[in-house]
C-alpha cells in the first residue's frame, strides 16, 4: 500500500492478529494492514480509495513521517510514541451528506471508549476532533472526505514523555499512567468504532452520548473559523447534525467546523 512499509523494522501491531479481533460478524471491517512506518495512514488509503478499495480496510502505522493534522497543520511523533489508525468506509448513499459530520464525532467517542477498556484511563472530547485525559490532548482525529469514501484517521499518543510532547497542553497515555500494548489499544478503538458507527447508519441519535462526554458543552469558548476570523461565546450543545450550538451576543448558533478554544 505504501513505498515505506517494510522500513524500520516489524511493526508492534500484528496485522493477523488484529484481524481476528477486529474482521468479524457485524462489524464493518474487512481488512487490517500494519507497517512500522509511513508517510500518512490517510494518504496510504486515500490511495486505496481512488483505486476502487471496498469498505472497511484498516491502516495502522507505529510512525508518521507525514502525518496531518487539521487546517494542513503537521502531525509527527518521534518513532515508537505513538499509533497511529485510519479506516476507509463507504457509508451507503441512503445517509445525507449532512449527516457525515457526525463521523469524527462519534469517532472521539470510539476513542474514549477504547482507550478505557484497553487502558483503563477516563477519556473526554473536545469538539469536534480531540480526545483528552486531564484536559490535555491524547488523541487528534481527522476524517476526510473522497468521493463517496470517508477516511478516519486517529493520532493516539502512547508512550510520549514530558520532554517529547509538541505543546504543554498535550498528553499520553503513559504519562496517564496506563500500561500500553498497542495492539490492545488498536483492537479495542477499532471494536468501538464499529459499534459507533453501525448506531449511526441505523440513525440512533448521538447527541445526549456526545454531549455527556463533551467538556466543551456548558462553557465559554472560542470557535477559531479561520487564521483571522473567530466568534467567543456559550457552548449550549449539539445539533442534530453534530454541529456545535453556541449562544453569541444572544443568538444561537450552530458551527459544522472550527477549533473550539475553551475559555476559563
Amino acid at each position: 500500500m505504501s513505498a515505506a512499509e517494510g522500513l524500520g523494522g516489524n511493526p508492534s501491531v500484528d496485522a493477523e492478529w488484529l484481524a481476528r479481533r477486529v474482521v468479524r460478524g457485524g462489524a464493518p471491517w474487512t481488512a487490517v494492514s500494519a507497517v512500522a512506518t509511513t508517510g500518512s495512514t490517510n494518504a496510504d488509503l486515500t490511495v486505496a480509495a481512488r483505486a476502487g478499495a471496498g469498505s472497511g480496510l484498516v491502516r495502522v502505522a507505529d510512525h508518521q513521517s507525514a502525518g496531518r493534522g487539521r487546517f494542513t497543520r503537521v502531525w509527527e511523533a518521534p518513532p515508537g510514541t505513538s499509533l497511529a489508525i485510519s479506516a476507509l468506509l463507504r457509508p451507503p448513499a441512503a445517509v445525507p451528506l449532512r449527516r457525515w459530520l457526525w463521523l469524527p464525532l462519534l469517532t472521539g467517542l470510539a476513542v474514549a471508549d477504547g482507550l478505557r477498556a484497553a487502558c483503563g484511563v477516563d477519556a473526554e472530547l473536545k469538539w469536534p476532533n480531540d480526545v483528552l485525559i486531564g484536559g490535555r490532548k491524547v488523541c487528534g482525529i481527522l476524517t476526510e472526505r473522497v468521493e463517496d469514501v470517508v477516511i478516519i484517521g486517529m493520532g493516539i499518543n502512547t508512550t510520549l514523555g514530558e520532554n517529547q510532547l509538541p505543546v504543554p497542553t498535550a498528553t499520553s497515555l503513559a504519562l496517564a499512567g496506563a500500561d500500553v500494548e498497542t495492539g490492545v489499544v488498536a483492537a479495542s478503538v477499532l471494536s468501538a468504532l464499529g459499534d459507533w458507527y453501525q448506531r449511526w447508519l441505523g440513525g440512533v441519535d448521538l447527541r445526549e452520548a456526545y454531549a455527556q462526554r463533551c467538556t466543551s458543552v456548558g462553557r465559554e469558548v472560542r470557535v477559531q473559523l479561520s487564521a483571522t476570523d473567530s466568534v467567543t461565546g456559550w457552548a449550549t450543545g449539539i445539533d442534530p447534525n453534530g454541529c456545535l450550538l453556541v449562544e453569541v451576543a444572544g443568538r444561537e448558533r450552530a458551527f459544522a467546523a472550527g477549533d473550539v478554544v475553551h475559555l476559563r
